[in-house]
């Protein structure tokens, strides 16, 4: 038999995980923003005169290179928090289908 779903503990996790996934999807959109910025930082400190060797130069920096972990960090703790708020959400609705089919079933036995 399954376990009885308790939608007061996941909407605790949606009341909980709202202000940390809001937190987590700032970040993530700061990171990725100021992507553009460190690359045209880097192409200015670059001593080549093309742009195309400034990109290529920015591209491979360690910097940027640490900056692109750092987003690949973020995102990760985005989706991974994004996930537990689908699940709770989806956690909510089976609860509320099933005791809709409870409420129903117990009329047509009335």
């Amino acid at each position: 038999m399954t376990k009885p779903i308790d939608p007061q503990k996941w909407l605790n996790e949606l009341y909980i995980g709202g202000p940390k996934l809001a937190k987590a999807k700032a970040e993530l959109d700061y990171l990725t923003e100021w992507r553009k910025s460190l690359k045209a930082l880097i192409m200015k400190e670059s001593g080549e005169s093309s742009a195309a060797m400034k990109e290529v130069d920015a591209y491979s920096d360690n910097k940027y290179l640490q900056h692109l972990e750092a987003i690949k960090i973020a995102v990760e703790e985005y989706e991974t928090l994004r996930w537990k708020m689908v699940t709770a959400q989806a956690a909510i609705d089976v609860w509320r289908s099933l005791n809709a089919s409870n409420r129903t079933m117990d009329r047509a036995a009335a």
